[in-house]
Formats: C-alpha cells, sequence, structure tokens
C-alpha cells in the first residue's frame, strides 16, 4: 500500500480549526452533512449511466450506516472518486465536488441540478466535529477495484492518501468518534438525526441491525424518502394530509385547513402549511417561542422557526418549505441575504392569509382558530402594514348584538348591519367582557338599539392604535367623550344648557369645589338611565386601558384626569342636590366619584377607603 501524505492549501489548518469548533452551532448536523454528500453520490451516478454509459445499473442506490466499537460509518454506492478527485475535492476547503460535476456535465444533465444536494467539501469537514480521525475509502465509477483510494485525516493541516483495494463502486466514510461524543455512537441517537434531517431524501437509508438470536445482521430502513409535498395535490388524501401533520407536531390536535402550493420557475419552491386547532403552551413567549414551519433544501431539513420567511404574528402555523433555490453558506445553517428570501416572506404571507380567509367561510372552525390564535394575530395590525386590510377583514369581535361571549362579529358584518344614518363604527374596551357588556357607557347605545364591539384583550387597547377605520368608516371608542355626537345623544345643547343654568348649576360647582384637581371637569349627561355618574377621557388623552397596559410593563404614567357626567335624572343625584350638611354632601361626592372609577377602572387604589365610606353612608340610611 503506497502511502503519501499531503498538506492542506495554505492556512488550511486555521480555517479548519475555525470550522470545527466555531462555524456550525449544532455538532449532530454532521451526519445530516455525510448523508447529503452521499445523496449527491447517487445522483451523480444516476445521470453517468444515463448520459454516458447507457448501460443499466440493478444495484439499490441507497445510504448504509453501522457502528463498530468507536467507529461510525456512511457507506454510498454512489458515483465515488478518483484520486484526483479525493485531493481536489477534499483537500482543498469549500471545493464543491458537485459544482465541478454540474460545470463539466451541466449540457448534458439538463434541468438536473435541482436534484443535486451535496457539497462534498465544507459539508464533510463537519465530521471532525466529532471525530479524531476520518477515513474515506472511495472507488470511482471509472476506475477498477485496485485503483480504489483511501484518504485520511485527523482535521490538523495534513492528509494521508494511498491506494487499498474496494469491491465495489461508491464511498465509506469512517468516522473514529472522540470520547467526548460517544453519544453519535447510540443506535438510537442516530437514527433521530436521520428522522430530523434526512427523513425525506430521494435514497433510502439504511441501518445495520443485528438480528435477534444470532450474529448475522440485517439492512433496516430508517427514512421515509417519500416526501409527501413533493407528490401532486390530486393524488394526496386528506387523510394522508392529516397523517403528515401529526407526523410533524405533536400534542397539537389535528389541522384546521392546509394549503398545499408549488411555485416554479427560477426561485422553485413548495410549501405544505397547516393552521392548528390547538395552541402550543409556549406560544405567549416572544422571547423563546419560534414557529412551526421547517425549512427543507431539496428534501433535507434545515432548520424551523426562521423569522425570515414567516412573520411573527403568524408564528401559530405549523409546516414545511422545501426550495430548490434557496442558497447557504458554508455551514448551510444561516441562510445567505437575498432577494428570494424577501419575495418568499411576501409569499408564505400571502398564501397563509388566504388560507384564512377561506377558513373564515366555515365559522365554527373559525370560532376555533380565534379563540386559540386571535390575539395573536392582531398584533399583524402593527406588523404588517402592507397587509393590513386583510388582516382587518379576519378581524373577529365579540359585540352587542349578539350579547354571547361565545360569538363573534367581522367588521364587515357590522358594517352591514349599521342603522341608517350611522357613520361610525363604535366599540368598548375594558377588562373583561362582563365589564364591557355592563358597562354604563353602552346604556345611550343599548336604548339606540346601536351595535357596539366588545374588546376585553389586553393587546386591545394597543390594537386599535393601528385600526383607525375600515373601509372609510371610523372606529372610535365610546369610552372617550368626543364619540357621544349629536346623532347619539338625544338632548339637545339648549335643553342642557338650560338645566345646568336652572336646576343644577350649583351642584356642579359644589362637585367641581369638592374634586377639584381629581377630575378635568364636571358636566351633564342624558347617556345614562341606570348609573348616577361614569368618567370619561377624551380622545387625544390616554385611555384608562392604555394606562394599565403601560403600567404592566413598568413604565411611569401620570394618572389620568376624567371628565365625570352627571345624570341629572338619576334619583341620587336628585338627592345629593338637595343635601345641605356639607360634610355628608363631600362624602356622598367622593363615593359617586369612587363607584366611577372602580366601574371604569375594575380596581381602586384604596379599596379600604371606598368600602368605608360606602358603609358609613349606608349607616347612616339605616340610622335615619
Amino acid at each position: 500500500m503506497n502511502k503519501k501524505t499531503y498538506l492542506f492549501q495554505s492556512e488550511i489548518k486555521q480555517l479548519l480549526n475555525l470550522m470545527i469548533n466555531s462555524l456550525y452551532s449544532n455538532k449532530e448536523i454532521f451526519l445530516r452533512e455525510l448523508i447529503s454528500n452521499s445523496c449527491d453520490a447517487l445522483d451523480k451516478l444516476k445521470f453517468y449511466y444515463l448520459n454516458f454509459n447507457n448501460l443499466s445499473n440493478n444495484n439499490e442506490y441507497c445510504i448504509k450506516i453501522s457502528i463498530d466499537d468507536n467507529i461510525l460509518t456512511v457507506s454510498d454506492n454512489g458515483i465515488g472518486m478518483t484520486k484526483e478527485e479525493v485531493i481536489n475535492n477534499l483537500g482543498t476547503i469549500a471545493k464543491s465536488g458537485t459544482k465541478e460535476f454540474l460545470k463539466n456535465f451541466g449540457d448534458k444533465l439538463g434541468n438536473s441540478e435541482s436534484n443535486i444536494i451535496g457539497q462534498f467539501g465544507v459539508g464533510f469537514y463537519s465530521s471532525f466535529m466529532v471525530s479524531d480521525k476520518v477515513l474515506v475509502h472511495t472507488r470511482s465509477v471509472k476506475c477498477k477495484e485496485n485503483d480504489s483510494v483511501l484518504w485520511e485525516s485527523d482535521g490538523q493541516g495534513k492528509y494521508i492518501i494511498s491506494n487499498k483495494d474496494k469491491s465495489f463502486i461508491g464511498t465509506d466514510v469512517i468516522l473514529y468518534i472522540k470520547n467526548e461524543c460517544k453519544e453519535y455512537l447510540n443506535k438510537d441517537v442516530i437514527i433521530n438525526i436521520i428522522k430530523k434531517y434526512s427523513n425525506y431524501v430521494s435514497f433510502p437509508i439504511k441501518y445495520r441491525i443485528l438480528y435477534k438470536g444470532s450474529n448475522n445482521f440485517i439492512w433496516k430502513k430508517i427514512n421515509i424518502s417519500d416526501a409527501l409535498w413533493t407528490k401532486s395535490k390530486n393524488n394526496i388524501s386528506d387523510k394522508e394530509y392529516i397523517e403528515f401533520y401529526k407526523s410533524l407536531v405533536s400534542n397539537l390536535g389535528s389541522p384546521l385547513i392546509w394549503s398545499h402550493n408549488k411555485v416554479e420557475g427560477k426561485n422553485e419552491y413548495t410549501s405544505l402549511l397547516y393552521i392548528p386547532d390547538t395552541a402550543p403552551w409556549n406560544i405567549w413567549n416572544r422571547d423563546e417561542y419560534k414557529n412551526g414551519v421547517k425549512l427543507y433544501i431539496r428534501k433535507v431539513f434545515i432548520m424551523e422557526g426562521i423569522s425570515k420567511i414567516i412573520p411573527f404574528y403568524l408564528r401559530f402555523v405549523q409546516g414545511i418549505i422545501d426550495s430548490n433555490y434557496l442558497s447557504l453558506n458554508i455551514s448551510r445553517e444561516i441562510l445567505q441575504e437575498s432577494n428570494f428570501i424577501n419575495k418568499l416572506y411576501l409569499s408564505i404571507t400571502k398564501i397563509i392569509l388566504k388560507m384564512l380567509i377561506k377558513l373564515s367561510k366555515n365559522t365554527v372552525k373559525y370560532n376555533i382558530f380565534w379563540k386559540n390564535f386571535g390575539n395573536i394575530f392582531k398584533e399583524g395590525l402593527a406588523e404588517d402594514e402592507s397587509n393590513r386590510y386583510n388582516i382587518s377583514l379576519l378581524l373577529r369581535f365579540s359585540t352587542t348584538f349578539y350579547n354571547n361571549k361565545n360569538e363573534y362579529t367581522s367588521l364587515e358584518d357590522y358594517l352591514n348591519r349599521m342603522n341608517v344614518g350611522q357613520d361610525k363604527i363604535y366599540y368598548i374596551i375594558s377588562d373583561n367582557y362582563l365589564s364591557c357588556i355592563n358597562s354604563p357607557h353602552l346604556e345611550i347605545y343599548k336604548k339606540k338599539k346601536i351595535e357596539v364591539l366588545l374588546m376585553y384583550e389586553k393587546i386591545d387597547e394597543w390594537m386599535m392604535i393601528y385600526l383607525n377605520d375600515f373601509k372609510g368608516i371610523k372606529l372610535v371608542s365610546i369610552n372617550k367623550n368626543d364619540s357621544n355626537d349629536t346623532k347619539i345623544v338625544s338632548l339637545k345643547k339648549s335643553n342642557l344648557y338650560s338645566l345646568n343654568k336652572d336646576c343644577f348649576s350649583n351642584l356642579i360647582k359644589r362637585i367641581k369645589f369638592i374634586l377639584g384637581d381629581l377630575v378635568k371637569d364636571v358636566k351633564l349627561t342624558d347617556k345614562l338611565d341606570n348609573y348616577p355618574v361614569v368618567v370619561t377621557t377624551s380622545s387625544g388623552e390616554m385611555s384608562t386601558q392604555m394606562l394599565k397596559l403601560l403600567t404592566s410593563v413598568g413604565k411611569k404614567v401620570p394618572k389620568i384626569k376624567y371628565l365625570l357626567e352627571i345624570n341629572c335624572n338619576h334619583i341620587l343625584i336628585k338627592y345629593i342636590n338637595s343635601i345641605i350638611d356639607d360634610n355628608l354632601f363631600k362624602k356622598w361626592i367622593y363615593y359617586l366619584y369612587y363607584q366611577a372609577l372602580l366601574i371604569e377602572m375594575n380596581t381602586l387604589e384604596n379599596p379600604v377607603e371606598f368600602i368605608n365610606l360606602s358603609n358609613n353612608l349606608i349607616s347612616k340610611f339605616l340610622i335615619k
């Protein structure tokens, strides 16, 4: 056996050290790289027979993986390499055997480039992350048995090449696993890595297993090979789509809907995307949760949860994207910045929104989606300005029209039900459904039979910053005093002035004197029936819910000065207006003020004070 030692190209030792220790963030991908290279070699052999030899090859194209002691071997019966090709491909970092192959034979191969996935160069060197020594025993389809080549290196800047007979064409990559990487000598670990990254490659991957009760081994196929998304949609049943979904995810129920698309041309890719009916437990963790879309390149798994491919507000989507066009850097882990990435992002977003529009036609299923993911989807109004209209079409709200928390309406349906002459969409925001539906702000709207949207999620106040109108119709909050226009409030200004001047002008003055800077103003209103008072803010001022939102994230914000509105027809207001005792009058005013704050904010800074005040007033009535 003639051996000859070669030095890697200049500065290769330094580069190898970088690749082995820094370039890859996940050591297990070494097996993905070796399997991809084997697939590449098998593809090349098929092309070779087809285009240059015209001979049939009866051997089964496959990849075999075995473990002996501390040695892991990945073998294929692909095209193999000559001695010159070994030196060129393995002695030069980032030398792509695939690229060289296509350069030489591209004209005859036509559009076959999309089927060749390997880069027998940089990816191969990831094996040194887990190996003390690597051997490559290869025989080219062009060579005889005694022309076979053995390549050997410890990754320290040199390699040895010798001749060693090999009975069959193909390549064996033999890894002497490091002591600290012994987990890669575990059968279950290897099989899990194969299923994770290479489950759908075009060739069988077989693992050598000891046959029970004997010293004989059998080769068991590990991967599926048949990638569902590569089939024609016409040949896939609903059952197959659902089973594939369940193989992708765990504990996520069933899909509500799916979309299978293939885009052809220069930027070719296939997508199979699902909307689940169940939310992952950690989906609200913005810092850690990533979307469930897996990226494949020519059926080889690369990574999942890529923010550059799918918007964060659509992170509930599950599925796969398989690209024949996407280019990777030398680690195969970090996507290169390219126009295609941006185009893919826009295209996938449109596909998902169209899928949701289709799902919205099924009220039962869409309600399931909205309960699970509605609050996440609302984030899109801020994050995706270009699709804001389509997002607004898909929004759903509780409403006074149904008077049922579990029934929702769209903005489109609201418009179709608007009263004649109504020119605004009205909504109310509070802490929960019951606070909304029982709010004193609603009384005049219920009386006038005007529908009001009920919003009670933490995100709603923030969401409405970006939803000012829908189809040209302005959305206004009934929590704001400005929304009480003449089309809603029945009492004319002249009557308000007359009542204020003749009957309640002194009451207003006394209340203002007592509350002072606690309120912005005190005025009469006729929008109340069952409540004596209510507090509101102006449209240009911070709302109660925004105050709570900012406070909850640690922001220091000034207190809101509310406008106190008085229902002059309420029995309590009439009684209080008759009180001469200033001390008793003061207690009643604070009682009403705290009551209005409690209704508006669902909390008080000092609830004990309010309870004591209430008990004191009740006691006086009981004694009287």
